[in-house]
Parts: structure tokens; sequence; C-alpha cells
């Protein structure tokens, strides 16, 4: 089991209302404060859960250099109150930046089916009839 630290429980927190705060901001006709202040948290939150070398070895890589550059470009043009182009601009650098990860993200979502709990609400794919 890995030991969670206090600043990363911290993390966990600011990471929620970050996207707490985002959800809001969109539900609210993409209120550009809400919205900004949802991408500070969660920006921060996730510095305080991997660290900052980690964070900006993220963000910062060769490869990842474009993907980057549309997110963090989309959260300045949200603070900078354009949120619906800023949006925009930030949601194509979310699936540049994580486009490796969402395989592994479906497999895992598809791996809830084996859930008891979860299984009554997939149907099964192989029947026994």
């Amino acid at each position: 089991m890995v030991a969670v630290t206090e600043i990363q429980k911290i993390g966990i927190g600011l990471m929620g209302f970050g996207v707490f705060f985002l959800l809001f901001g969109v539900v609210l006709y993409f209120d550009s404060v809400l919205l900004g202040f949802g991408n500070i948290l969660f920006l921060t939150g996730l510095t305080f859960i991997i660290g900052f070398k980690r964070t900006a070895h993220f963000f910062f890589q060769r490869q990842k250099f474009r993907g980057s550059l549309f997110f963090l470009g989309g959260v300045s043009l949200v603070l900078c109150r354009w949120p619906i182009i800023g949006m925009l601009v930030e949601s194509y650098g979310f699936v540049v930046l994580f486009r490796s990860f969402f395989p592994m993200a479906l497999g895992f979502l598809l791996s809830a089916v084996n859930i008891p709990f979860l299984s009554a609400f997939f149907p099964s794919s192989s029947s026994m009839v």
C-alpha cells in the first residue's frame, strides 16, 4: 500500500475543489472567474500531489510541448476573460497531453464489470444460455 503524505492529501483536496469550480463554472454559462479559480486550484493540486519538479517535467517534455502549449494557453485565455475559447483550447490541450493515459483509464473502466456491485448494472457479454 502506498502511503499518502499530508501534502498529497491537501493536493487531492485542491484538485477536488478545482474540478468542482470548473464544473460549476461551465454550468453557470462559462463564468470566467469560476473557471479561472478552478484551473488555478487544479494545477496547484497537481503540483502538491506529484511535486513541482515532476509537474514541470511533465508539462515541458519535448513530445508533450504542443499539448502543454494549448493547455496552458487555454488557462491563460480563461484568466484573460475569454472563457469559451479558452476552454476549447484547454480541452484540446488536455486531450493531447493525456492521450497516452486514455487507454489505461478505459481498461480500468471496463474492468469495473468484474466488481460484483457494478456487474448488476452492466450486462455480461458472455452468457451460459
